[in-house]
């Protein structure tokens, strides 16, 4: 019911910078919590970046002050913009929604994000 639809993955070099987009399909986006994972390789998958409804922001430390959530109802929406980009911060990026009455989750297709040194 809820289609996720992700861009802005590619290929980097180290210190540079990459913004992520999701579209959501429904417009229950409003309403709803969202989040960027990522999955690297070999390790699972950790939550980056999440943004409430209302539009609190949490973050993972290892990424505390280089990336930035955020979220345009408007456009059913949310972004990752990721600065400073390390080696580290390579993985497969999976935007997520929660539903607001369900509580499930809805995930996109993933992008690669790739940091080269």
């Amino acid at each position: 019911q809820v289609q996720l639809v992700e861009s802005g993955g590619g290929l980097v070099q180290a210190g540079g910078s990459l913004r992520l987009s999701c579209a959501a399909s429904r417009s229950i986006f409003s309403i709803s919590a969202m989040g960027w994972y990522r999955q690297a390789p070999g390790k699972q998958r950790e939550l980056v970046a999440g943004i409430a409804a209302g539009g609190s922001t949490n973050y993972a430390d290892s990424v505390k002050g280089r990336f930035t959530i955020s979220r345009d109802n408007g456009e059913n929406t949310v972004y990752l913009q990721m600065n400073s980009l390390q080696v580290e911060d390579t993985a497969v990026y999976y935007c997520n929604l929660k539903g607001p009455v369900s509580g499930r989750d809805y995930w996109g297709k993933g992008t690669l994000v790739t940091v080269s040194s």
